[in-house]
């Protein structure tokens, strides 16, 4: 007997609902399942949370669609699927504004969508709803055809799927911890919602985030210039039992070393010229939450005494005053140098560091990411569309090739400058305001990987593979053998080097003195004059 294609679809998805999966697999299967049934070129599931709708899954968009935030006020097609009671499909040539323009993949990858519908989904019998589930087409009238009934059906079984996957979480997060660690869980949500990703370097580190954030214990958040070490102490603040006290930033690198005790400790009047008032300083601030040092490697060895004392007892003077005051304060510390390596030099003193340092975290550079470029790339994008009122915002497959090749020295900082120039250079270019605007690696001043101009040295093209030809010495052929297979790397790579030493296998600084003594590297000086620095 056949199984109708329909039962075929649903019966998998009914199974999952008695097993253990990720959420993020068993959202997936959600789409494909559901794309199985309706001829769509694109389904998402979207989370409403504080007025935005963030994508869980997607099926047939491109690879930044993830990391995209969706504000509800500025997209009416989602506003209205929030508000309808029953699924909505909206008509080919309806005037609002479709959010997924130019996100579905196509032939030519520039393509507006033609149809769209959707659905609510609500949970329990709440009024509010969840989020939504959308499906795209790129024909028109493709679903003409279509039974809105069904739809609704599968909201209800998508309905089902997201309280399932709710539940086990819960689980979960009782059996790790109990009840603190879960409500720490849902105060932290709408800021570890920032910490956009999905590699398994971000995963670890979320990881870490939740197994510290109920403690009490100092943190020391240690990366590059640019990862966003702050987020992650924000995402520490939220996740604690003090979340709902006030979290404080000082950025220790910013300030005069004359003004760093006053900042941290306070002052009376008079304490010093210009001391016109008593003044609380940043601890008094924080008390009953969490004080956040960044850069606290630049702080003066004197201040690091004083501070060390506060964080032993809790006990601070004003500047210019004997009284002492109790402060209750959480300390979380930041720094992009190697501070045990700042203690060995002498800029930092080792009890010091040794107390900040109960729990360090290492925030991994972009580079280390992967495919978290393009899901970072979606939501600084989201926020320039929103920004400059544009109607929709893509990368072409080339800009997401050259984002993804570059190495981000500046990490996810120079990730949304570049993207915010990017932007800026792309209306430039076309002059007026399309409804789609798509960027290319130009726009980024980035090269394509496997479109590198040719080399204008005397270097041969790497074309058929190196044959030992009569006569050709054994050091010729593998010298030719070499730039064949360096120039190739390089070229898949953009000549970003530490990617193609990567490829080789070879440590960068080798590969570097091979293409220079191979006539490689003297190629591509317009290539590499032309990324940001």
């Amino acid at each position: 007997m056949t199984t109708h294609p329909l039962l075929q679809a649903l019966i998998p998805l009914v199974a999952d609902l008695a097993r253990e999966l990720p959420s993020a697999e068993r959202y997936r299967r959600l789409l494909a399942a559901l794309r199985q049934m309706v001829p769509a070129d694109a389904a998402a599931l979207l989370r409403l949370e504080e007025g935005l709708l963030v994508p869980l899954a997607v099926d047939g968009l491109s690879g930044d669609a993830l990391g995209r935030r969706f504000r509800v006020a500025e997209h009416p097609r989602f506003a209205a699927l929030l508000e309808s009671a029953t699924p909505v499909r909206f008509a080919a040539d309806s005037p609002l504004p479709d959010p997924y323009d130019g996100l579905v993949d196509g032939l030519d990858g520039h393509l507006p969508v033609h149809d769209c519908m959707g659905c609510a989904i609500r949970l329990d019998d709440d009024e509010r709803p969840w989020g939504v589930l959308t499906l795209d087409a790129l024909t028109p009238e493709r679903f003409c055809a279509m039974d809105l009934s069904v739809l609704q059906s599968f909201g209800s079984l998508a309905a089902a799927t997201v309280s399932v996957a709710a539940r086990i979480g819960q689980l979960h997060s009782q059996v790790e911890d109990e009840s603190l660690r879960a409500e720490g869980f849902r105060l932290a949500a709408p800021q570890a919602r920032r910490l956009i990703g999905r590699s398994p370097a971000l995963r670890r580190l979320q990881e870490e985030i939740a197994l510290v954030a109920g403690g009490e214990l100092p943190v020391l958040i240690q990366g590059e210039t640019g990862v966003g070490k702050e987020l992650v102490a924000q995402a520490l603040h939220a996740g604690s039992a003090r979340a709902a006290r006030p979290m404080i930033s000082l950025n220790c690198a910013a300030l005069p070393e004359t003004l760093v005790e006053s900042e941290l400790f306070g002052h009376v009047k008079g304490a010093f010229t210009g001391a016109l008032a008593d003044r609380p300083g940043k601890f008094e601030l924080a008390h009953g939450g969490t004080l956040f040092l960044d850069e606290v490697g630049e702080l003066p060895l004197p201040v690091q005494a004083k501070l060390l004392r506060v964080l032993q007892n809790g006990q601070l003077q004003r500047l210019g005053s004997d009284r002492e005051h109790h402060v209750d304060v959480r300390l979380i510390a930041a720094s992009n140098r190697n501070l045990a390596d700042e203690v060995k030099a002498g800029r930092l003193r080792a009890d010091f560091y040794h107390r900040l340092s109960v729990y360090p975290l290492h925030v991994p550079p972009l580079r280390e990411r992967g495919r978290d470029v393009l899901l970072l790339a979606g939501f600084f994008l989201e926020e320039n569309r929103s920004r400059l009122r544009l109607g929709g915002l893509r990368l072409d497959a080339g800009a997401q090739a050259a984002l993804l090749a570059h190495d981000w020295p500046g990490n996810v900082r120079e990730l949304e400058h570049l993207l915010g120039r990017g932007v800026l250079k792309a209306l430039g270019r076309h002059g007026r305001r399309p409804r789609i605007l798509s960027l290319s690696a130009v726009d980024f001043d980035l090269p394509v990987p496997g479109a590198a101009a040719a080399p204008a040295g005397p270097q041969p093209a790497p074309a058929a593979p190196a044959q030992a030809a009569p006569g050709v010495s054994l050091r010729d052929a593998v010298a030719r053998l070499e730039r064949e297979l360096i120039g190739a790397a390089l070229a898949r790579h953009g000549f970003n080097r530490a990617a193609a030493a990567r490829e080789l296998g070879v440590d960068r600084a080798n590969l570097n003195r091979m293409a220079r003594r191979l006539g490689i590297i003297d190629a591509g000086p317009a290539v590499r004059a032309a990324r940001p620095a």
